[in-house]
């Protein structure tokens, strides 16, 4: 590539970047509304969990306080589990699962479980001080219909106004997606597991 072509690829980067930049300026000034807002990570990529507990992080870089329940999850430690627990004055942290489905196999001790962490999740849910309350694989106990969606959605509509909440795991039911403010869906492209690499600490545990 000649000087002048590198000039001009340049000066046309410039120019886009600049038509870029005032479209999202104009975009910045009308977002100009302040509420706690529903964020939903579904699908059936990694980085679900991932991504609610790096907001867990970032809000606590803020001096928020954050609640946590745990559905499903529960027969192993976790790093994020290891690591939240070291700021117990801002972080209220609770594991109520009784570990993944397909191992529990006794749906009656499961849906009695999901309801002990709802119990958890609702109070957090009527609370003020809570800034941001994270709510790990919920979508699966909504999926095998473990809690009735309406109250679930009826307490987080009647949550603070301000109180931020998201929400993980597969298969997000569509009423839930309905009153979310953010949505976004992991999608599954290449697993380790499939080549028969173990979880492995760190980036799955």
């Amino acid at each position: 590539m000649t000087t002048n072509d590198e000039a001009a690829r340049n000066e046309r980067h410039e120019s886009r970047m600049a038509k870029k930049k005032t479209v999202i300026d104009e975009k910045i000034k009308k977002a100009d509304k302040e509420k706690g807002v529903i964020v939903i990570t579904t699908g059936n990529g990694k980085g679900k969990s991932s991504s609610g507990f790096g907001m867990v992080a970032r809000a606590l870089g803020h001096g928020m306080k954050v609640g946590i329940v745990q559905f499903i999850k529960g027969a192993m430690s976790t790093g994020e589990e290891i690591f939240f627990r070291r700021f117990p004055d801002e972080v209220e942290y609770h594991v109520m699962g009784d570990g993944f489905t397909w191992n529990t196999q006794d749906r009656k001790q499961d849906v009695k479980t999901a309801t002990l962490a709802w119990e958890k999740a609702k109070r957090m849910l009527s609370d003020d001080s809570y800034d941001l309350v994270l709510l790990d694989e919920l979508n699966i106990v909504l999926k095998y219909q473990y809690l009735p969606i309406e109250d679930v959605i009826k307490d987080l509509q009647n949550r603070p106004e301000m109180q931020h909440v998201v929400i993980t795991g597969r298969a997000a039911k569509d009423e839930l997606i309905e009153i979310a403010d953010t949505v976004t869906e992991m999608k599954d492209i290449k697993h380790a597991f499939r080549s028969g690499i173990k979880a492995q600490k760190g980036i799955e545990l």
